[in-house]
């Protein structure tokens, strides 16, 4: 049930991204890829071990990667802009730092 759990989180971070990164662009990418990073290590942290932490990453990445390819009436979510861009290389960046920050 917690590897259910960590994917449901990691699918809700992953759309919380996408959605909030393109308000503000300074701020909005900012705290994405800040609310991303804590929340993965968190998963990780709450219940002791790193596979939980391995399998949200891969939900926020599911989401993610499916929001930069168009859509049904081709419709991006993810623009190809800088923070766009930001949110994709960065967001990747940060959680492979927080699933190998030790517990």
């Amino acid at each position: 049930m917690r590897y259910l759990y960590s994917l449901i989180l990691g699918l809700g971070l992953g759309a919380g991204s996408v959605f909030i990164h393109n308000i503000y662009p300074p701020v909005g990418i900012v705290l994405t890829i800040i609310a991303s990073c804590l929340g993965i290590w968190a998963t990780g942290r709450l219940w002791g071990k790193r596979i939980y932490r391995v399998i949200a990453a891969v939900g926020w990445g599911f989401v993610v990667l499916r929001a930069v390819y168009p859509g049904v009436n081709q419709e991006f979510l993810i623009l190809g802009n800088t923070s766009g861009f930001s949110l994709v290389n960065i967001g990747f960046i940060a959680l492979v730092i927080s699933i190998l920050t030790p517990l």
